[in-house]
């Protein structure tokens, strides 16, 4: 039964930073795979953890880049740009990232622009950023991302949300669905010579006798428990990453899926990722691998239009063929764009997923009323739930939310 859930806006939660030890976040890599390999990724790993301002300075920089669509810095057209046109700079480039790059508040550069000494401090001050971040091996000489720049963004995207959720109780925390591996209670049924003593009902074997008008319980009252065996989950988590999703939305969305592949992972389960646009980017089967998950999921970057058929489809094509539940998380902040009958070949794709055993869930940011009522009937065809969230803050808890259900 599908069920929808309307997030308001961004809950009130306490943003109380968290001061996570060494040994609380090493513990966690223990349980997710071991994120760190090379000496290089452990210098990175032990900077973020023994909170090196300058490293994390750098990851949070970075992923503000990817966020906003872009891999180079381009220090000379992004001094200019400000200087003409300090408004179209600041759509361009957000605030996180001038405050980053010229090392003043937004507000400040925006009244003192104009003065040539203050501009000549900007240049200088960029100037020094980007070539710091160079001889840090964070970006190349034709000023890209370079491999260990990626490693450093991950590492803080992972140390963040880490952050963020612990606070919330939603790190460490078990499923229902795993408490018992010998499997969950189910339906009661008369005792068999050959069941386990940890199946005899002791409650409903009294009932019954007494039911019976018996003074004592005889055999024919014993009654046990059957067991439902819960098998392993696979999810895949597919993010729109449409021109739209750019910046606030797409950061957040990318915590959401540090958040699912560290929990779902944790609990023996397995996490697939698809990034779609206008077509689908990346495709990633549902693994057990968090450092590789954690890798493609902090290079995501937003542009193009929405294909959510193909998307689905892909999924299809992804999940393993056997009898282990699967389900699909979509998560988009638009209707899907291409093709000549978008909205229709989306409901038949939804259609063959569900007849292959598959269940779909969706996370519409901020729709209209057509594409809220699109999303509906995805998810009752998918038999799954409907989350409309207005804000993108808590998009995280949402996911998770969604996978505790999963049981």
């Amino acid at each position: 039964m599908m069920r929808s859930r309307v997030v308001a806006g961004s809950r009130d939660l306490s943003q109380e930073k968290l001061d996570l030890k060494k040994e609380k976040l090493s513990s966690a890599e223990e349980l997710t795979g071991k994120l760190d390999k090379q000496s290089e990724q452990d210098k990175l790993m032990n900077s973020v953890l023994e909170n090196d301002k300058q490293t994390i300075d750098d990851g949070k920089l970075l992923n503000d880049a990817i966020n906003s669509g872009f891999s180079s810095f381009t220090p000379d057209m992004m001094f200019e740009k400000l200087v003409k046109d300090y408004s179209m700079a600041k759509h361009i480039y957000g605030e996180k990232i001038i405050r980053a790059l010229f090392g003043y508040d937004p507000d400040y550069i925006e009244k003192n622009v104009s003065i040539p000494e203050f501009q000549r401090e900007l240049k200088k001050r960029i100037a020094e950023r980007i070539e710091g971040m160079k001889e840090r091996k964070l970006i190349d000489k034709s000023m890209s991302l370079t491999e260990k720049g990626y490693e450093l963004a991950s590492i803080v995207l992972y140390s963040e949300e880490l952050n963020r959720l612990a606070p919330k109780g939603l790190i460490g925390e078990k499923l229902h669905k795993k408490k018992n591996s010998y499997g969950e209670k189910q339906e009661i049924r008369p005792y068999k010579k050959d069941d386990s003593y940890r199946d005899f009902a002791v409650r409903m074997t009294i009932k019954t006798a007494l039911r019976r008008g018996h003074g004592k319980a005889s055999a024919i009252d014993f009654r046990s428990y059957t067991h439902m065996s819960k098998g392993r989950v696979n999810v895949i988590y597919a993010v729109d990453s449409s021109g739209s999703m750019k910046g606030k939305k797409i950061e957040n969305c990318k915590r959401a899926g540090v958040a699912l592949a560290f929990k779902a992972i944790e609990e023996k389960d397995k996490v697939g990722l698809i990034v779609f646009g206008k077509d689908v980017r990346t495709r990633i089967m549902p693994s057990a691998d968090f450092p590789m998950l954690l890798s493609e999921i902090s290079r995501i970057r937003a542009s193009n239009e929405t294909d959510i058929a193909a998307t689905i489809k892909s999924s299809i094509e992804l999940f393993p063929d056997d009898d282990s539940a699967k389900h699909l998380i979509l998560l988009t902040d638009a209707l899907p764009t291409v093709g000549e009958n978008p909205q229709e070949d989306t409901l038949k794709a939804a259609s063959v997923a569900k007849a292959a055993g598959i269940t779909i869930s969706l996370i519409g940011i901020n729709l209209d009323n057509k594409g809220a009522e699109l999303a509906e009937k995805i998810t009752e065809i998918g038999e799954g739930k409907l989350y409309i969230a207005k804000e993108t803050e808590d998009i995280d808890v949402l996911v998770l939310d969604d996978y505790y259900g999963l049981s």
